[in-house]
């Protein structure tokens, strides 16, 4: 196989849960050729790949005719050995039709039981290309010209989630854990321009600490510059979230609060220095976006000396 066509997922953490199973790919096929098609945030992740030779955002959603739009694109690509989409929606299976390749795959669930993200890309994966890998390590190719480390350790914490508010701690909180580490650490609050409201409540409450050694970037960063700075980081405090699964791609030493998702298959995989957070609840886990109980005990109990308790690394 020379020249390979892959539709991400989505959501950048989706997006980074499936690089064991592309990464697999490369190591049966090294010197395959591929061209990476998704979501301007997801497709971020492979900008620095060296076997990714070419990089289409998906602007299809952002078209009067979308389905032309796919099928104008799809042959515009060009020709390829092998089409794989990691997306189930009914417009990436026209995609995958539409594009000029010997061998299509679109992904599905093969197996209803309970098992981590990153296997069920790694089953897909195996299923159409008739191999029998295991998954390793999730994979970012590091910007090569990033800056050294700051001398100072830096904390970062990423009080959003895109999914909902039900997997969001709760600003107070993160404020509480970011002043007891002032003294041992610079800090950087991550978000997304919808998550604003949140970082500017955990950087009042820092003020009112008396904490000043801290950068608010919610609102200000790309998705590289995203990337760069968790890379950086000595410490990263988190909800279930696409940072908490670039963080596990660094082996960055993480604390992920998790809520009403299943950790069992959205946890950071195979980062030895992460440490999930949560209650145990009956009502856990509940996979709504919103509490539909209306308590959202599942992160109200989840205390800031849990969290700090937790701190080992």
């Amino acid at each position: 196989m020379r020249k390979l066509l892959i539709e991400i997922p989505t959501w950048l953490g989706d997006c980074v849960m499936a690089t064991p199973a592309i990464e697999n790919i490369i190591k049966q096929q090294p010197d395959v050729q591929i061209t990476i098609f998704g979501s301007k945030i997801s497709t971020e992740i492979f900008k620095h790949h060296p076997q990714v030779k070419r990089i289409v955002v998906d602007t299809s959603r952002e078209q009067k005719h979308r389905l032309y739009y796919l099928y104008k694109t799809a042959k515009q690509l060009g020709k390829f050995d092998c089409t794989l989409s990691f997306r189930r929606t009914i417009t990436s299976k026209l995609f995958v039709l539409f594009t000029n390749a010997t061998r299509k795959g679109n992904y599905k669930r093969y197996n209803k039981k309970p098992t981590h993200q990153v296997n069920r890309y790694n089953d897909f994966v195996n299923t159409i290309l008739n191999t029998n890998n295991s998954p390793a390590k999730l994979v970012i190719h590091p910007n090569p010209t990033k800056p050294p480390k700051p001398n100072k350790k830096i904390l970062g914490i990423n009080p959003g989630a895109s999914y909902g508010s039900a997997k969001r701690w709760y600003p107070t909180e993160f404020a509480k854990v970011a002043s007891a580490l002032s003294n041992q650490y610079d800090i950087i609050i991550f978000g997304s321009n919808k998550e604003t409201d949140i970082a500017q409540d955990i950087e009042k409450s820092l003020l009112k600490m008396g904490v000043t050694n801290y950068q608010n970037l919610a609102g200000k960063t790309n998705i590289a510059q995203l990337i760069e700075h968790i890379s950086q980081l000595n410490l990263f405090i988190t909800g279930d979230s696409g940072p908490m699964h670039v963080a596990a791609a660094f082996q960055i030493p993480t604390l992920a609060i998790f809520g009403p998702t299943k950790d069992n298959e959205t946890a950071q995989w195979k980062n030895k220095k992460s440490t999930i957070i949560k209650k145990n609840l009956e009502c856990q886990p509940c996979m709504q976006r919103t509490c539909p109980l209306g308590h959202h005990d599942c992160m109200k109990q989840i205390k800031a000396e849990q969290v700090l308790e937790e701190i080992v690394f």
